[in-house]
């Protein structure tokens, strides 16, 4: 079954979108092909998959990212309700330093998005009772995780919820702003 690998406004940053074979129980469908991925030029290596659940709308998620020796590749699907995901670019050295884009992930559309080291990432979820999963290729370190405020006005993120609506955890809300971070990735 083909895989859909998609270019963005950020080459480095993947919209997946696998083929669903559908019959009267529902569908079958391959999520991740490693061969296909390194066909694409994204020879990753998983080890680890993580699930989020938001039981609200509103939910705010990031922006979060793992520096080295722990920095990590992830591989984003929502496998009930709908996101609005999105990546920042943090690589220095980069034409897209600072710059973002954003996809809905859904359950509907079952579109997946690539993110690579180097990337800030983090959802917004739009239903109630978001299911995420997401493959990451390298383990967490509490010692190398980081973020930037989701909010940040230098990053100018249209997200689909007003400040005062998101609900975030306490760490969330007190990520430093882009300006303040320095340079995590050269």
């Amino acid at each position: 079954m083909p895989i859909d690998i998609r270019a963005t406004a950020i080459p480095a940053v993947k919209l997946i979108v696998p083929s669903r074979i559908n019959d009267a129980r529902g569908f079958f469908s391959e999520t991740y092909r490693s061969s296909e991925f390194a066909g694409a030029g994204l020879p990753v290596d998983f080890v680890q998959e993580n699930f989020s659940l938001s039981l609200m709308p509103n939910v705010v998620r990031g922006l979060h990212y793992q520096t080295q020796p722990f920095a990590q590749d992830k591989l984003i699907r929502v496998v009930r309700g709908r996101i609005f995901d999105v990546a920042v670019d943090l690589r220095a050295s980069s034409p897209t330093y600072g710059k973002h884009v954003v996809f809905e992930l859904s359950t509907e559309n079952w579109h997946q998005l690539f993110v690579p080291i180097g990337f800030a990432h983090g959802f917004c979820t739009l239903e109630a009772n978001t299911e995420v999963v997401y493959k990451v290729t390298n383990y967490y370190s509490r010692a190398n995780d980081f973020g930037v405020a989701w909010n940040d006005p230098d990053i100018g993120i249209k997200w689909p919820v007003e400040d005062a609506d998101a609900i975030l955890s306490d760490k969330d809300k007190a990520q430093p702003r882009l300006a303040e971070i320095g340079v995590p990735f050269d």
